[in-house]
């Protein structure tokens, strides 16, 4: 069988699923996603190895640092991976919610349901905690999920789809509701974007390589974050024992992933105070310091920070240091370098915090808080399918009703057009 007819069969087959979900109650998803949770921490070991497998060819081919730790599996992730499904199991189900109600001078009522959206497919490179993540709340949410995994997490996909769909169909789940596409071949990401009509929805999880790649080639519609160049801004309000506890976790806690801080701030009425230590325990962490030409006066060690390095996403031990003037101009460098992702001002000056939460226009936008926690399961959503900084549909981490549309709905009496 050829990638294509591969591609349109797992998607036709997710479509049944989609169809079959319509009829299954909330205690039977909520229950699947019980036994789903059990059977991951049953076969704990398992994934592990073959995990393993995945981690071992990893290194051979010379992957960061950073990859390797997505792609990682440990009995912690597993842990967390079933604490997810049973938090999302345990959230109110979004579907069948009549969320406003109106009557019209006839008579009739007029309202708005939500309705799952249908078949979801994920496009998503090294996480294997996706695939567990991605399940839960798509199937919560009614839809089933198409699933297209990284080649470099083959191993681990597999395992974690085939353990899903055993306990879906022993549940009286259609199998079709979790769906995985397992060819390692590069053309079935391409397919997978022509498939309208019969996906309706994609989500690629990534690389702004590989969210680029399928903007500007599928013929479905994408919600996608490009990058998350997320900055922590030190006003010279701030408590400054506070906020190198925030910069501190929002660098070093998870380098790797879109909400750690690329860019800290720092207002100069504070900077010579505050620099010295945050900056020599960030390196001691293993930090590499590149910082604007004062912030190496006050921390020779620094290299130098050039312009273009102010929009990079390391996804790595490295940050951006830079003194600004006041929370004018930081707030204009988050404007001219940010992504629109995770922003965080550090006062305690209330009015500045206010205007901060008005005019940064990001996904997220905090107030003496790390940036690490913008995130599904730390705002109380379950677990992410991940965080959009689109503006249409959905903007910040995608939970439940993110993954359900609204239809119309009229209770008439009958009622006829004149």
């Amino acid at each position: 069988m050829g990638v294509r007819d591969l591609v349109e069969g797992k998607a036709l087959e997710a479509r049944e699923g989609a169809r079959a979900l319509l009829k299954a109650s909330t205690s039977k998803k909520n229950r699947a996603l019980l036994r789903m949770a059990e059977a991951l921490l049953d076969s704990a070991e398992r994934l592990m190895k073959e995990n393993g497998r995945d981690v071992s060819a990893a290194r051979e081919k010379g992957l960061s640092g950073a990859l390797i730790d997505r792609l990682t599996l440990t009995e912690k992730r597993i842990n967390e991976m079933a604490a997810g499904m049973r938090e999302v199991a345990a959230l109110p189900d979004p579907v069948g919610e009549i969320t406003r109600i109106w009557q019209r001078p006839n008579g009739m009522s007029v309202g708005r349901m939500r309705v799952p959206i249908g078949v979801i497919g994920i496009i998503y490179e090294s996480r294997p905690n996706v695939t567990a993540d991605a399940t839960s709340l798509c199937l919560k949410a009614g839809n089933a999920v198409l699933l297209r995994g990284g080649s470099e997490a083959i191993n681990s996909n597999k395992a974690i789809v085939g353990i899903l769909r055993e306990v879906a169909s022993s549940e009286g789940i259609h199998e079709g509701a979790v769906t995985f596409i397992d060819t390692p071949e590069r053309e079935a990401v391409m397919e997978m974007l022509k498939l309208e009509g019969i996906v309706d929805l994609i989500i690629p999880r990534g690389g702004e390589g590989l969210i680029r790649t399928v903007t500007e080639n599928s013929r479905i519609p994408v919600l996608k974050h490009y990058k998350g160049v997320c900055h922590v801004f030190v006003d010279r309000d701030a408590n400054l024992v506070m906020a190198e506890e925030i910069c501190f976790n929002a660098k070093v806690q998870r380098p790797g992933t879109c909400n750690a801080m690329e860019t800290m701030l720092v207002d100069k009425a504070v900077a010579e105070e505050y620099l010295p230590a945050v900056l020599k325990r960030l390196h001691e962490a293993g930090v590499k310091i590149k910082g604007c030409e004062r912030t190496r006066q006050i921390y020779p060690e620094a290299e130098e920070v050039k312009e273009a390095d102010y929009d990079n996403e390391y996804l790595d031990l490295v940050l951006n240091v830079r003194v600004v003037r006041d929370m004018d101009e930081a707030m204009e460098h988050i404007a001219r370098h940010g992504s629109a992702h995770t922003d965080t001002i550090v006062t305690d000056n209330y009015h500045k915090a206010m205007r901060f939460l008005r005019e940064v226009d990001s996904s997220a936008v905090m107030v003496n808080a790390s940036t690490r926690l913008n995130d599904g399961g730390q705002f109380g959503l379950g677990a992410e399918i991940g965080i959009s900084t689109d503006k249409i549909h959905a903007r910040g981490p995608m939970g439940l009703e993110e993954l359900t549309c609204t239809k119309f709905i009229v209770l008439g009496s009958g009622q006829l057009r004149g």
